[in-house]
């Protein structure tokens, strides 16, 4: 039965890898790094609270490298900072999320949310605004400003927008793949 399940976690896992590919790509025209930015993170959410920190941590690594690919991510320097930020929301997701609080799953997710998206936001600022871009990078100036615009508080609302989607349809979700009741 283990190695079943375990199956079913990896199958998973890689029908929301190929769904983050298709819809990095499909989103790709608009130029809309909320919407992309927003289901990213809905995906990261559903990954681990479906299938579990390994699955999350797993989307959380390769996003940043599809979104590169694909052109839509910034520097290939700066990848290891936003998937330490995706992974931040991820493990805040699967250690508060899981839980009960008050015996209420929702007051534990509604908790995650909002302390996931403040971690991934912390992450993505001190490490890419407050450390990368002025100590290792060197850009110029115009280049600098507008990067540094792209991991402020565009990432929290992105974090928070994927987490309240999230918050709403992880219910609906386990229920449907039999992980719990109501």
């Amino acid at each position: 039965m283990e190695q079943k399940n375990r199956i079913f976690r990896i199958t998973r896992t890689a029908v929301l890898i190929a769904l983050l590919v298709v819809l990095q790509a499909a989103l790709m025209p608009l130029n809309n790094s909320l919407i992309t930015g927003s289901i990213v993170n809905l995906l990261l959410i559903i990954s681990v609270m479906t299938c579990g920190l390994s699955s999350g941590l797993c989307v959380a690594a390769v996003s940043p490298v599809i979104a590169r690919l694909f052109g839509i991510g910034p520097l290939w320097s700066l990848i290891p900072f936003i998937a330490a930020g995706n992974a931040a929301l991820v493990v805040l997701w699967h250690f508060i999320g899981n839980r009960s609080i008050g015996g209420k799953k929702y007051k534990a997710r509604l908790a995650a949310l909002f302390t996931a998206a403040f971690a991934k936001f912390l992450v993505l600022y001190v490490g890419i605004v407050r450390i990368a871009i002025p100590v290792f990078l060197g850009l110029p100036e115009k280049q600098a400003a507008v990067i540094s615009n792209m991991f402020s508080i565009p990432q929290l609302i992105t974090a928070l927008t994927g987490g309240t989607f999230a918050f709403f349809l992880i219910p609906r979700l386990k229920k449907a793949i039999g992980g719990e009741k109501g």
